[in-house]
Formats: C-alpha cells, sequence, structure tokens
C-alpha cells in the first residue's frame, strides 16, 4: 500500500484497509533512509483513513505535503496518482479530474462519502493511500478505489473529506480522551476555531466560533494539528489561550475534562465502561457497551426511564468494529444538535431468586 506525510513531524495518513490487521509498520520514504517503523494513532472507518506517527530521532523533520483548500478542485484539470502500484514504488500516473461528486459502492467497506473524486489516472493495488495532486504539487484527495466493472477508471477520498477527518482525528478528545470541545479550521493562514461543542469546557470558558488562536501554553502553532498537539499536552488539563477576536487581543483558561463528562453533558448519563470482571459479575460474554452508574434527576436520560444498572448497547445502530465504548459515544453524540433524538438498544438485567436474565429494548432519547 501507500501513504503520504503530512506534517514535519512524522504523520502519515493511508488507509484504514492498508495497514488493517497489521502486526507491525513500516513505512519506506522517497529518499534513500532505510524503513521506519510507524505507529498507528487513530482511524475513521467510515473514511477509511488511518492516521499514523513515524519513529524519528530528536529534532528529525520530514518533509511532508501541501494539502489543497477543501473545495480548491476544479473539474477536468490534470492530476497526478502516487503511489507503489504492485510494489512499483515512486510510481506516478497522470489524468484529469473526471468528477468531483462521484457516487459509488467501493469494495473497500460501508464508506460514508458521498462526492469521490473520479480520475481516469491509472490507481490500480499497491495505490490505495497514496496521494491524488494537483500541477500544483498539492493533495486534493486520498487514493482507494479501483472500478472492477471498467478500466481507466479510479477514485480518491476527497480533500474536503480529508480535512474533516483530520480535525477529528487530532483533538485531545481522540489522542488522550479529554474532552476539550473545540474544533479549527484547517488549511488558512491563520488558525480560527470552527466548531464548538455545546455545553464543552471550551465553551463553558468563553472560547467562540471566529476566534483567531494565536497561542497555546505560550506557544504559537504553525497549524491545527501543532495546536491539538498542544493542548494535549497541557499540564492538569489546563489549557492557556491567546486569541484574538474583532481584533482585541484576549486570554482564555480552558480546564479539560475526562471524555465521559461530554456523555453527561449532553444526555444525563454517567457511564463506565464494561470490563472483563464487570461482565462475568453479571454474567454477560461481552465487555462491549456503557453501564449505566447514574442518571440525572430531570435530565433526558431520566425522561427517557433509563436506570441505574441498564447497559447500553449500541446507539443508533453504531457500527464501531462491534465495540461500544465512551469514546466512541461521545464523539457520536458530541456531534448531535440540541433537541435531536437518537435510539439505545439497552439491557436491562431482571433478578427472580438466584435466575439473571436481561431483557433487551430500544429507548428514545432527546440531546440537550
Amino acid at each position: 500500500g501507500s501513504g503520504v506525510v503530512i506534517d514535519e513531524e512524522g504523520y502519515v495518513l493511508t488507509n484504514i484497509h492498508v495497514v488493517d490487521g497489521a502486526d507491525e509498520i513500516w513505512v519506506k520514504l522517497w529518499d534513500d533512509r532505510p524503513p521506519i517503523r510507524a505507529t498507528p494513532l487513530a482511524g475513521a472507518t467510515s473514511s477509511d483513513l488511518a492516521l499514523l506517527k513515524l519513529e524519528k530521532k530528536p529534532g528529525e523533520k520530514f518533509q511532508s505535503i501541501k494539502m489543497a483548500v477543501p473545495d480548491d478542485v476544479l473539474l477536468g484539470e490534470t492530476v497526478l496518482a502516487l503511489g507503489n502500484p504492485f510494489g512499483l514504488g515512486g510510481s506516478v500516473s497522470r489524468g484529469i479530474l473526471s468528477s468531483t461528486a462521484r457516487r459509488i459502492n467501493p469494495e473497500a467497506g460501508p464508506l460514508e462519502i458521498p462526492d469521490w473524486l473520479q480520475t481516469d489516472a491509472a490507481i490500480n493495488p499497491g495505490n490505495s493511500g497514496g496521494p491524488l495532486i494537483n500541477l500544483r504539487g498539492e493533495m486534493i484527495g486520498i487514493n482507494v478505489a479501483v472500478s472492477r466493472e471498467g478500466q481507466g477508471i479510479g477514485f480518491a477520498i476527497p480533500i474536503k473529506r480529508v480535512w474533516e477527518t483530520l480535525q477529528v482525528l487530532f483533538t485531545p478528545e481522540i489522542s488522550k480522551e479529554r474532552w476539550f470541545g473545540a474544533r479549527f479550521m484547517p488549511g488558512t493562514n491563520s488558525l480560527a476555531v470552527l466548531y464548538l461543542d455545546r455545553g464543552s469546557p471550551a465553551a463553558n470558558a468563553g472560547l467562540a466560533v471566529g476566534d483567531q488562536i494565536t497561542a497555546v501554553n505560550g506557544k504559537s502553532p504553525r497549524n491545527f494539528i501543532e495546536a491539538n498537539e498542544l493542548i494535549a499536552a497541557a499540564i492538569r488539563d489546563e489549557v492557556s489561550l491567546s486569541i484574538r477576536r474583532a481584533g482585541q487581543p484576549r486570554g482564555i483558561t480552558v480546564r479539560m475534562l475526562p471524555i465521559a463528562d461530554q456523555i453527561k453533558a449532553r444526555t444525563g448519563l454517567t457511564v463506565q465502561p464494561m470490563t472483563p470482571d464487570l461482565a462475568g459479575a453479571m454474567g454477560l460474554d461481552t465487555v462491549s457497551g456503557l453501564l449505566i452508574a447514574d442518571v440525572e434527576k430531570g435530565s433526558p436520560a431520566q425522561l427517557a426511564d433509563l436506570k441505574k444498572g441498564y447497559l447500553i448497547a449500541n446507539i443508533d445502530g453504531m457500527n464501531n468494529g462491534g465495540k461500544m465504548d465512551i469514546l466512541n459515544a461521545a464523539q457520536y453524540l458530541g456531534g448531535k444538535p440540541a433537541g435531536e433524538r437518537v435510539k439505545l438498544t439497552v439491557l436491562a438485567q431482571i433478578q427472580r431468586g438466584s435466575l439473571t436474565t436481561f431483557r433487551q429494548g430500544s429507548v428514545d432519547l432527546k440531546i440537550r
């Protein structure tokens, strides 16, 4: 498979299906350096994107690609597909951008990408994970799919979807499981707040959409990747931000919270992850799910008649590799607007004498 270095600190982007199940991952760069071991950091199954980090020496930097502005793609423009087709490293093929909004059913899996890039540049097995670039050398997509129904047709994940995925993968919610609650606008010279979670630590501290971030804990970040790294590295989870709002400098301090607090903020539920010991004590053969430890009075959870001791097995039929955990649940609920309803699949424990059984049901819950 192929991949692309997206930051000088050694972050590499590829497809999940390229690295899934690998015991070890080694990356061969374009130069004469020997292969470098890489560690998987995070992935987004819905977009088939995986984030890796190269092992590096102190102070070592890597040449990275420039990524295009999300909507800066032109139908009919010349594009180049780079990668490792059939193990032939350093290969380049040329074509044009045939479509910027193609709908397909790729064999890579159930991907949530409604607007694939289509090109007639040769994309073969081994190209997956490599970049599709324009003539300015900017990455406009990640090669992933090949049509077996016709020759000369290949597909790539558009740069807009890549940016959206990276905004999530680099957050402290993913890297540290701490709730910060803000996402930054990538691909611009200024680092601006793009989105705030409702009731998040960042929102409650006074951060606002459109604020320009000039420093994080006293350091000026180069981009949204470095900004999130500085946030995740905050001592005692306290993040000091220097911002500009309407041209005026301000200072804001955000204290991050455990990721489980995001679930409570949206639902009123205090949950804990299932463990093998807990599952065994309850007579369950699965460690997937969230156990309700407390229900806030007057909350949406109480109005939905959820009880302490219920097990949340699923939310809206989420597909998370068969595992429902706090991180997946917090991510999903955090992206829902206030007032939207979600369906929880729950297991209720029923005790009859010495016999313990479980009743499965569904509960409609309104997000606050």
